[in-house]
């Protein structure tokens, strides 16, 4: 079992100026692609994580496996969905990052009242939780979707709100349940909206490990759906650092803080660079399976981070291309995880 629980201490270094060694911190949705990132860098920085996972009857703890028997990491299972849960799971912790969520854009247009449940309810369970034990900070996560697609660009945070996808709605009103907290309790709460992070331990409902699946288990083509639209994608350890430094920043208690590069590229000139990062030779072809219907598609998202630089003292350092080498890697290793024959909703 692998039992080196520190993380990067590059990756570390500069992730916010709160001194975490002790503090004792609650992830929700912990096991998942960005939670057990943000897990890795809080344990590689000292802190006592509480780590919220939704409970399986398998005991299966997603991507903290190699947690469990770190004494610095508790495994704490349950549903969000579940106030009397969520208020013990809150219980004594210092600072909360809620990331929990139902995610997947198709899905939602199939079940749109689970993501009400999960995200809009699940996100009220959380803050009234961290209202009733007094946390230092709460800190909500947003989504890039809930822009919709860029009406001006670079996209700031006083951009209207656009809900293009049940699962965007959903997350509308979570970022507006959090908020409404600070506003009416005076909740110390803060929502990070993350544009496109990608890197390892990302799942195939998202574009780049469904390409590289599809690359790493030999296909010959590359199924996608429309190639046009643009994405600002953030390396997930700058997404982690970005969590750890707003969470110090008191200009941003009450307000949104877009985590993003600044900079987009199309599906299509992404998948020619996934293709050279592979070392794999393919063509990309459009699947109508797998296109949005058309007033559901956002056509581009590109980030404004003046306020993450200027009020958190945050930049990206991972450029796309080693990021998309980086992740590559992971995914030829970790092929078996994947279903790339198959689309995944």
């Amino acid at each position: 079992m692998n039992t080196t629980w520190n993380t990067d201490p590059n990756t570390a270094q500069d992730a916010g100026r709160v001194d975490w060694k002790g503090r004792k911190v609650l992830v929700t949705g912990a096991e998942g692609f960005i939670g057990s990132t943000l897990v890795d860098l809080l344990v590689g920085l000292g802190a006592e994580v509480r780590a919220f996972v939704h409970y399986k009857p398998y005991a299966e703890k997603g991507f903290l496996k190699h947690h469990l028997t770190n004494p610095r990491v508790e495994m704490f299972t349950g549903d969000v969905r579940d106030a009397g849960r969520v208020s013990d799971a809150v219980a004594g912790m210092d600072t909360v990052f809620h990331l929990a969520a139902l995610i997947g854009i198709p899905y939602s247009y199939s079940s749109p009242g689970a993501y009400v449940q999960t995200n809009v309810v699940g996100t009220e369970n959380v803050a009234e939780a961290c209202r009733r034990h007094q946390v230092r900070r709460l800190v909500h996560t947003s989504t890039s979707e809930v822009y919709g697609t860029a009406l001006t660009a670079p996209i700031g945070e006083r951009h209207p709100l656009q809900p293009q996808s049940p699962y965007s709605a959903s997350k509308i009103g979570a970022d507006m349940m959090a908020l409404s907290f600070h506003h009416a309790f005076e909740l110390p709460v803060t929502v990070v909206r993350p544009f496109n992070t990608y890197g390892p331990r990302q799942s195939a409902r998202a574009v780049i490990p469904t390409i590289l699946a599809q690359l790493h288990s030999g296909a010959r083509q590359i199924r996608l759906g429309s190639l046009t639209p643009t994405r600002d994608f953030t390396y997930v350890t700058d997404t982690a650092r970005g969590f750890l430094a707003v969470a110090d920043c008191d200009r941003a208690l009450g307000e949104t803080v877009n985590l993003g590069t600044g900079r987009e590229i199309s599906i299509g000139d992404l998948a020619t660079a996934l293709i050279a990062a592979s070392g794999r030779d393919a063509e990309v072809v459009v699947d109508p399976a797998r296109l949005r219907p058309a007033g559901s598609e956002v056509e581009r998202l590109l980030s404004d981070n003046a306020r993450a630089r200027e009020w958190a003292g945050w930049e990206p350092e991972m450029p796309l291309a080693e990021g998309l080498k980086r992740t590559s890697e992971w995914v030829a290793e970790n092929v078996h995880l994947f279903a790339p024959d198959r689309y995944q909703v």
